[in-house]
């Protein structure tokens, strides 16, 4: 009976290929073909604009007027702007005193900068320690502010919004914002502040992120390859061209009076900071990115903590381009060209495509191909478009190109929750704003790694497994051994590395794992 109902079920998928099956296919593979050869011709454009910003050493303080704040015998310390310095926290236990300090040890006159801690914790023993450290700072002669809310409304864009209410922020010119696990040197003011001084024009001044556990795992490595590019070519290309670029949300200064005009800041996405952004933007606003200016903080180094965080990076943008696109369009204060790169280029290619094509085309179009041999993918988009993205995508890190092939591997693994958070996104589906705070561990893990004889921890299986991924490779393995025994292709390479990296994922064997204390 089982051999007959198999038997049936194999004829009605036989006769149902050629008139739904192969057509289908077809279509997504020119989909993905296309989407394919867009990310090529962006990361080709991008990879062009720094070739000529490296040869030519176009640098911000060339292009832009930049005339280091110096002492006035006249004036005194009012020669120097009002400067506000927030630092947004949620139970940061591990890091908050880092973040604090460096804030406090910034190089800039005492009466002329303001820190403002934003402490949303709801622990009270972690509220408790960060209130002390602020005290202990206070009692050095720091002009430091230590503010709570009853509530978590907005999240980090609520507590920044709130923030800038209090009576002493409108005596400040310019905010700079550091998330809690980021330390800037001491001499950051005074490198950026200048640009917004001397350049009426400007709204915002970027920093580089500086990663101190890049050599924590292997997943930290690949992470740090992702991000370096970013920084390396994708902030210094948009603010080379169109002085426009996303705000990072950390290690920044903003001119106050024009995120006032901007509309501050807006809690409908979960990313505030690239919200802002846009819209600064369209009001004419223009921004400058310092790559020479690094600002230390943490890598996410456990699983769970990178996959909300990217889940956050890829939801958040695909649902601002949702809310935003016709208010782009309509938009008169900025050039067509303008506008056509923000919406194509920066939300479009780069926030959407970019998540959807490394998932279905190569996780689940390419590998569909094997099961249907009347479909064929050309070697162009199947080998030397990924290969030529992927080697333009490792110029950002050169000390780990022997890891690219991790990296390949890894970043399609990861494709699977980028793509499923776009489209919760674009659809603003059920998590659309779900905000996990990523977790930082500091020394925490070094500490609990350094204890005696620490026992064993207990995990249950529901902790480690992660279906979504176990799923997807066995789909791969499946086509793998398909192709083995029918195709003729070759895939089957790929398709057996690419399902163990979805198995490692699935069974929780990435980045690092903090016992438990």
């Amino acid at each position: 009976m089982d051999t007959l109902q198999g038997g049936q079920f194999g004829l009605v998928l036989q006769q149902a290929k050629a008139p739904l099956i192969v057509p289908l296919l077809k279509f997504l593979v020119v989909v993905c073909l296309g989407m394919s050869v867009m990310l090529f011709v962006e990361k080709v454009y991008m990879g062009i604009i720094i070739i000529f910003i490296k040869l030519f050493r176009r640098r911000p303080v060339k292009h832009w007027k930049w005339e280091a704040i110096n002492d006035d015998v006249e004036l005194g310390n009012s020669a120097y702007p009002m400067v506000l310095v927030q630092i947004p926290m949620y139970n940061e236990k591990e890091v908050y005193q880092l973040s604090i300090g460096a804030a406090c040890g910034l190089s800039w006159p005492s009466d002329r900068i303001i820190i403002q801690v934003l402490d949303d914790s709801t622990d009270p023993t972690i509220k408790d320690l960060v209130e002390r450290e602020c005290q202990r700072w206070a009692s050095k002669g720091i002009n430091i502010k230590y503010e709570i809310r009853d509530n978590r409304n907005g999240y980090k864009a609520g507590a920044l919004k709130e923030g800038m209410k209090h009576s002493y922020v409108k005596q400040c010119d310019y905010v700079a914002i550091f998330d809690a696990d980021f330390q800037p040197e001491p001499d950051f003011l005074y490198r950026t502040i200048p640009f917004l001084v001397h350049n009426s024009d400007i709204a915002l001044v970027q920093a580089r992120w500086k990663f101190v556990n890049s050599d924590e795992c292997l997943m930290t490595r690949m992470q740090e390859m992702s991000l370096d590019y970013h920084f390396t070519v994708e902030q210094e290309v948009g603010s080379s061209t169109y002085a426009f670029f996303g705000f990072n949300g950390t290690a920044g200064v903003w001119r106050i009076a024009a995120l006032n005009e901007a509309g501050g800041w807006k809690d409908r996405t979960t990313v505030e900071d690239m919200d802002l952004a846009v819209r600064a933007s369209l009001r004419g606003w223009k921004f400058v990115y310092l790559s020479d200016l690094k600002v230390k903080n943490e890598l996410p180094s456990t699983f769970k903590a990178y996959r909300y965080q990217q889940h956050r990076w890829s939801c958040g943008p695909a649902n601002l381009f949702r809310k935003m696109v016709m208010g782009i369009v309509r938009n008169k204060k900025v050039s067509p060209l303008k506008k056509f790169h923000v919406i194509y280029s920066f939300f479009f290619v780069r926030k959407i495509v970019a998540h959807i094509v490394t998932f279905v085309f190569y996780c689940v179009i390419l590998p569909a191909t094997v099961l249907v041999p009347e479909v064929q993918v050309p070697i162009w988009g199947a080998v030397y478009i990924p290969s030529t993205i992927t080697l333009l995508n490792a110029v950002g890190t050169p000390r780990s190109l022997h890891l690219l092939i991790f990296w390949i591997l890894f970043e399609n693994v990861m494709s699977l929750h980028r793509t499923k958070a776009t489209f919760i996104g674009l659809f603003e589906a059920g998590r659309v704003n779900e905000w996990v705070v990523t977790e930082k561990l500091g020394d925490a893990l070094k500490t609990k790694l350094g204890a005696k004889a620490p026992r064993k921890p207990r995990l249950r299986i529901g902790e480690r497994l992660h279906m979504l991924e176990l799923i997807v490779g066995f789909y791969l393995f499946f086509c793998g051994c398909y192709d083995l025994a029918f195709g003729k292709n070759g895939y089957f390479i790929y398709l057996f590395i690419q399902s163990v990296a979805f198995f490692i994922a699935g069974v929780g064997y990435v980045g690092t794992f903090v016992p438990n204390s």
